[in-house]
């Protein structure tokens, strides 16, 4: 395995919720990736080291994204399963003194449960390093220096680094939840699909009838605002990455940061949620706070019943979106 370049392309996998895989894939484009195969909640694709790096600050649809190591067939049984494994030089993946943890996706007849899975994986890496001349490595399945990626379907076998640590929908900011919350990405996914980024830029004003605790106000805030969704959160996978190249991350960083100070400046747009519940809006402007966009929403205590255009509203068009309730749960 030859050692990895900074501009070198490197074949990776970005997953995403069901459904919304071809607006992932326009999403890779337009930051500057190359999409290849599409596959059920993900797509394959191609970049350098930067631009898998501003997938994971600017992704607003994605869940993880893994740098894949190897892709084989024909693969079943634990021992083959520990013998792909260790024909990966692990030792320019994982430093010495590093901790890890196996994410198993999948099964085979001789593979029924991801644990055994995970544990055949991790013996793998294990035969690789001491081969090496590595010591043994620690395994955290709570915060890991390195997530290793492991997915077995139909005797194929993916194998890789999850360069996104937490999944990416998890954006930090929303600690407090409503009755029936959204998932971040796929409250951006609904906003992309109905249009929201274009509108933002035309000046159209948004309004959620049905807030809760504000995430489709907080994404489409953050898409008007030109701020990256995951520009807040302090770690990522690859910072447990022994490739990883932190001068390329710090500026990719300070141009995200930059854009998103301009952004929330620049922001005129309007965007309105309604809620008859105190605590759902008390909720949302929490949430806001921590999205660092409080200044760009505006928050009503009203029922849908009571619903009319707000008299603020001087625009021929705009955009209702909401994720209403759905019965007793």
């Amino acid at each position: 395995m030859t050692e990895l370049s900074q501009t070198a392309p490197l074949n990776l996998l970005a997953t995403c919720p069901k459904g919304i895989e071809g607006l992932l894939a326009d999403e890779l484009t337009a930051l500057g990736a190359e999409p290849g195969k599409t596959t059920v909640a993900g797509v394959y694709f191609s970049a350098d080291q930067a631009t898998a790096y501003r997938v994971c600050l600017w992704s607003r649809l994605a869940n993880r994204v893994i740098l894949l190591l190897a892709r084989e067939a024909m693969v079943e049984t634990a021992e083959q399963v520990r013998d792909v494994v260790a024909r990966i030089s692990w030792s320019q993946h994982l430093a010495t003194g590093k901790t890890l943890a196996v994410d198993f996706h999948g099964r085979s007849d001789h593979i029924r449960h991801t644990r055994f899975g995970a544990q055949t994986v991790k013996d793998g890496v294990v035969d690789a390093l001491q081969l090496a001349g590595q010591e043994r490595p620690n395994v955290d399945t709570k915060t890991p220096d390195l997530r290793i990626y492991a997915h077995l379907h139909r005797a194929n076998l993916s194998l890789g680094i999850d360069l996104s640590g937490e999944s990416l929908h998890r954006r930090g900011y929303r600690r407090d939840v409503g009755h029936a919350p959204l998932k971040e990405n796929l409250a951006a996914a609904l906003l992309v699909r109905a249009g929201w980024p274009e509108r933002a830029k035309a000046g159209e004003p948004l309004i959620d009838p049905l807030c809760g605790a504000g995430t489709l106000l907080i994404e489409a805030a953050l898409m008007a605002a030109d701020q990256a969704p995951n520009l807040n959160r302090e770690r990522f996978g690859f910072h447990g990455w022994a490739g990883h190249q932190e001068a390329v991350w710090s500026e990719l960083k300070r141009e995200a940061e930059a854009r998103a100070s301009i952004g929330r400046k620049r922001c005129k747009t309007e965007l309105m949620g309604f809620d008859q519940s105190p605590a759902a809006l008390t909720a949302a402007k929490s949430n806001a706070m921590r999205a660092g966009i409080p200044a760009l929403i505006t928050l009503h205590g009203q029922s849908l019943a009571q619903l009319t255009r707000p008299e603020t509203l001087t625009a021929e068009q705009g955009l209702l979106i909401t994720n209403p309730p759905y019965g007793e749960r």
